[in-house]
């Protein structure tokens, strides 16, 4: 009677039949791997998006028109010169005769006054007197110059200047694109590679042509020279006590509670606590290297204790049970197995807490490395650390304050650079996991 009556019974289910409950649960886990990948794809597009709307508006800012001008100065020349009241007006008169004449030796007669030549090139009197000055023995000798050509003209070039928009101004007049594409012509005005603007420094608010971004690229290194000297053991000391040594009560609970804290706060308080603290009370200079080092410190360091705990916290208790149990102390324990489990986590929190302070710029707006302008590399070490100097997210948003849209330019071309720097900085971090990563 009971086989009969198992024999009788309605199956419910079978491991061979999909049945309505598991279709239906086949269909959400397909939807919700559908949705993941639309919202990758959707990532990766404004990604995609945003890479080449910094790679269209930057890399323009890596090239700039040059005059290139064969010049030869005699002797007689530069007596003549130096012994005439406005010298620089002297040069730059000798400086278009050159330039007139190799026009006319490749069959271009192109009439132009010294106005013109001052809009296209600015001041050359200047920049020829220099150069002689300081090398005498070039005198008399053919010398080539490449100079920078204004920003107008670099923008005509590279098409964001057209002679239906230009209107004349003291800066450009239309009938100077004229002598522009006779120069063009004649080979005297090229585009080539803008290694001023990877080396150079800021030139003011008159001459974006100019302006590199080299010399904030040394303060932002002393800056992450004084967060990397400060950061990395304050913080490993810090983690390493509360984690491992630390007693557990109501005061290391608010200790951990106000890092997590601090964690969150916008870097522009901690700006706003170095004003107060490093350049009020403590009279240090400002616009300093040093002072933007110690306050990105103070910004970095909740972010690496915090992940400095986490690679502590990795590491399995069996490691420690076990040197315990073969009669390690409790310092060696830690110095000897845990720390150097824990070392790769540890490097690659503080490099990503390094990359975040070399991109923060509301720190750097109050201590005044936005309003100093950077013209020269500083002359030592010392100098390098307490020299007002800028830095490159400061400087970038220097040039993208500024009305010409040649600094708007170089904004986005230093953009690319701090990017390179961010992606460097994230890439020896991934090595460096998997270098001393040790698995168990």
């Amino acid at each position: 009677m009971t086989d009969a009556s198992m024999d009788s019974a309605p199956v419910q289910g079978s491991l061979t039949t999909v049945d309505a409950r598991t279709r239906k649960r086949n269909a959400a886990e397909k939807r919700f791997k559908a949705y993941g990948l639309v919202a990758i794809m959707i990532g990766l597009f404004f990604l995609v998006v945003l890479a080449v709307s910094i790679l269209r508006s930057g890399i323009p800012a890596f090239t700039q028109a040059e005059v290139r001008v064969e010049f030869t100065l005699t002797q007689e020349q530069f007596d003549e010169a130096e012994s005439q009241m406005l010298k620089t007006k002297a040069y730059e008169n000798l400086f278009i005769a050159a330039l007139q004449s190799q026009l006319e030796e490749r069959g271009l007669e192109v009439s132009f006054d010294p106005a013109a030549i001052e809009r296209l090139l600015g001041k050359t009197g200047s920049t020829i007197r220099e150069h002689f000055r300081e090398n005498p023995n070039q005198i008399g000798t053919p010398v080539f110059f490449n100079l920078a050509a204004s920003s107008r003209v670099d923008g005509y070039f590279k098409g964001r200047v057209t002679r239906d928009t230009l209107v004349d101004s003291r800066f450009l007049e239309v009938s100077d694109l004229d002598l522009v594409d006779a120069l063009a012509d004649a080979g005297i005005i090229v585009s080539a590679f803008n290694w001023n603007f990877i080396t150079g420094s800021d030139s003011g608010v008159d001459n974006p042509g100019g302006a590199g971004i080299g010399v904030s690229v040394i303060g932002s290194f002393f800056m992450m020279l004084v967060v990397l000297a400060l950061s990395l053991p304050i913080g490993v000391a810090t983690s390493i006590y509360l984690e491992e040594f630390a007693p557990q009560n109501w005061f290391t609970d608010l200790i951990e509670v106000n890092i997590s804290n601090l964690a969150a706060v916008p870097s522009i308080v901690f700006g706003i606590l170095g004003l107060a603290v490093f350049i009020q009370f403590m009279h240090l200079p400002q616009s300093a290297p040093l002072v933007g080092g110690l306050v990105l410190t103070l910004m970095t360091l909740p972010t690496i204790i915090i992940s400095t705990r986490a690679s502590l916290k990795a590491v399995p208790p069996s490691i420690r049970e076990a040197a315990l149990g073969v009669g390690a102390s409790k310092m060696q324990t830690v110095f000897h197995h845990v720390l150097p489990l824990a070392a790769p986590g540890i490097l690659t929190g503080t490099i990503i807490g390094l990359a975040q302070a070399l991109g923060e710029t509301a720190p750097l707006l109050l201590i005044g490395m936005v309003g100093f302008i950077a013209r020269a590399y500083p002359e030592g070490v010392v100098s390098g650390f307490i020299d007002p100097n800028s830095a490159m997210p400061a400087q970038i948003y220097t040039w993208a304050a500024r009305a010409d849209a040649g600094f708007y330019e170089k904004a986005w071309g230093g953009i690319i650079i701090l990017l390179i720097f961010l992606l460097t900085m994230n890439i020896i971090a991934i090595i460096l996991r998997r270098r001393f990563e040790r698995r168990w």
